[in-house]
C-alpha cells in the first residue's frame, strides 16, 4: 500500500512540474526580510530604458508571477523600495528565485537549466574578482594618475601599457567568462558572451566556430541571430570599385 501511494504521489508531483504550455513560465519567489510590498518585472527597453511588464504583491514573503514568452531573454526583479535590481533569465518553465533584499546580488536562480547555470556562472565569477580584488585596488591606485596625465597629453604608448598590463591581471575573469561557452552550449549566457565577443576584434576568429557549437535553440534567439548576422556581414566581401569607360 505505502508503495502505491508513494507512485501516485510521485505522479502527481511530475504532473503539477510540467502542466506548463510551451513558453509559459511561473516565477516563485521569496524575499528575505519583507512579508509584504510589489514586486516589478522589468525588461530592459532599448530606448526607454527599464520597462514594468508586471506588477503583482509579496505576502508572506512570498510572490508569484506567471505569463507567456516566446524565447529566453533577460529581465529583471525590482522590489518596491529596494535599490538595486536582481537579473535572471525569463524563459519558459518554473523559475524560482530567492530574493536577499539587503544584498541582491546574493540573491538565488534556479527551477530551470539557464537560470541555474546563471547562478553557477555569477557565483565563480565573484569568486575570482573577490581574488583579484587586491590586486586592482593596487593597481588603480598606481596607475590612476598616470594614466589621466596619459589620455590628457595623448600618449598611447603609456596608455597601451597601461591597459595591457590591466588586461593581464584581469585574465582569470577573462579567460572564465570567454570559455564558458565552449563547455555550456546549451546554456543562454553562452550566446550572451558570444555577443560581448562582437565587439572586441581579439576574438573575431573564435565567434563563426562558437556559435556553429552552441545549441540550435539559442541560434533562434535575438542574441544568436544578432551574433549570425555579424558572422554575415564580416564574410561580405566589399565590391571592386568600378573603372569609368573611356
Amino acid at each position: 500500500m505505502k508503495k502505491i501511494i508513494l507512485l501516485v504521489a510521485g505522479a502527481v508531483a511530475l504532473y503539477s512540474c510540467n502542466n506548463l504550455a510551451e513558453g509559459e513560465y511561473e516565477i516563485t519567489g521569496t524575499v528575505k526580510g519583507m512579508k509584504t510590498g510589489l514586486v516589478y518585472l522589468e525588461k530592459q527597453n532599448p530606448m526607454t530604458g527599464a520597462q514594468a511588464i508586471d506588477t503583482v504583491k509579496i505576502v508572506d514573503g512570498k510572490f508569484e508571477i506567471k505569463g507567456k514568452t516566446t524565447e529566453p531573454e533577460i529581465h529583471f526583479l525590482q522590489i518596491d523600495k529596494i535599490q538595486g535590481k536582481v537579473p535572471f533569465i525569463l524563459e519558459g518553465g518554473e523559475i524560482e528565485i530567492a530574493v536577499d533584499k539587503d544584498s541582491l546580488y546574493k540573491s538565488k536562480l534556479g527551477g530551470t537549466y539557464s537560470n541555474e547555470e546563471f547562478t553557477k556562472f555569477n557565483e565563480e565569477s565573484s569568486k575570482i574578482q573577490k581574488r583579484l580584488q587586491k590586486q586592482v585596488m593596487e593597481f588603480q591606485m598606481k596607475n590612476m594618475a598616470v594614466m589621466n596625465e596619459a589620455q590628457q597629453k595623448n600618449d598611447t604608448v603609456t596608455m597601451n601599457r597601461i591597459r595591457k598590463e590591466y588586461d593581464a591581471i584581469q585574465k582569470d575573469i577573462t579567460d572564465y567568462t570567454f570559455n564558458y561557452p565552449k563547455t555550456h552550449p546549451k546554456s543562454y549566457i553562452s550566446v550572451l558572451i558570444a555577443q560581448m565577443m562582437l565587439s572586441n576584434p581579439k576574438y573575431s576568429k573564435e565567434i563563426e566556430p562558437l556559435y556553429n557549437s552552441l545549441d540550435e535553440s539559442l541560434k533562434k534567439t535575438k542574441a544568436g541571430k544578432s551574433v549570425k548576422e555579424y558572422i554575415d556581414a564580416s564574410k561580405k566581401k566589399p565590391a571592386a570599385p568600378v573603372t569609368p569607360a573611356k
